[in-house]
């Protein structure tokens, strides 16, 4: 320990120092195994020194051995190469929607009516398939029903209006005696004066 010289600081002396002894053997070992790391890369890649060489690696049980990070690491790394957007949220606007009610020209056209002809057409062909081709389809090849008891004939009853004078159209409002004395006035006129002047005129044009 007589050996060991406390130093102050500052001073690098060259007799009997050991640190300096220990850095200069350190300092060799270092440059060997930089020189052994160097041939081991070397012959690692072989030719193509700037490209590392693929290695196989084992297959690996992760029930047995211990991922080691790979997974959360490969997480990491797909995280990062995502490509992130800024998404710029704009703040909600009035929304303005037109009224079918109230502005009749938003309403969808309506339908092209069918004619008459067409309509009436339409339903006897209706009333055909009803009442005759499709009871015969759907009874095909079943035996046919035994026929019911037809209906009794019943007394049939009839207004007769000479009997039930209610079903009589009312009479006739009389006209009163002073429109009768009019027409009956309008009527000689037109008889004893209009008619014979009009009749001669029409002689006498022809």
């Amino acid at each position: 320990m007589s050996d060991i010289l406390p130093l102050t600081i500052g001073v690098l002396p060259t007799h009997n120092h050991y640190g300096l002894r220990n850095t200069q053997a350190l300092a060799g070992v270092s440059h060997v195994w930089q020189d052994f790391f160097a041939r081991a890369l070397a012959e690692q890649l072989g030719d193509t020194p700037g490209v590392p060489a693929a290695q196989a690696s084992a297959a690996m049980d992760p029930a047995v051995e211990p991922s080691e990070g790979a997974d959360l690491l490969a997480q990491i790394l797909t995280q990062r190469e995502c490509d992130v957007k800024d998404t710029i949220i704009a703040p909600p606007e009035p929304l303005f929607l037109p009224i079918a009610e109230f502005d009749t020209e938003l309403l969808p056209p309506a339908a092209t009516p069918f004619p008459q002809e067409e309509i009436v057409a339409q339903q006897r062909q209706q009333n055909f398939e009803s009442g005759w081709v499709r009871p015969i389809v759907l009874s095909a090849g079943q035996p046919l029903p035994e026929p019911g008891p037809a209906p009794q004939p019943r007394p049939l009853h009839l207004p007769i209006a000479e009997f039930e004078l209610d079903l009589l159209p009312p009479p006739a409002t009389p006209y009163p005696t002073e429109e009768l004395l009019a027409q009956q006035q309008a009527l000689d006129f037109d008889y004893h004066w209009a008619r014979p002047l009009v009749t001669q005129n029409l002689r006498l044009a022809a």
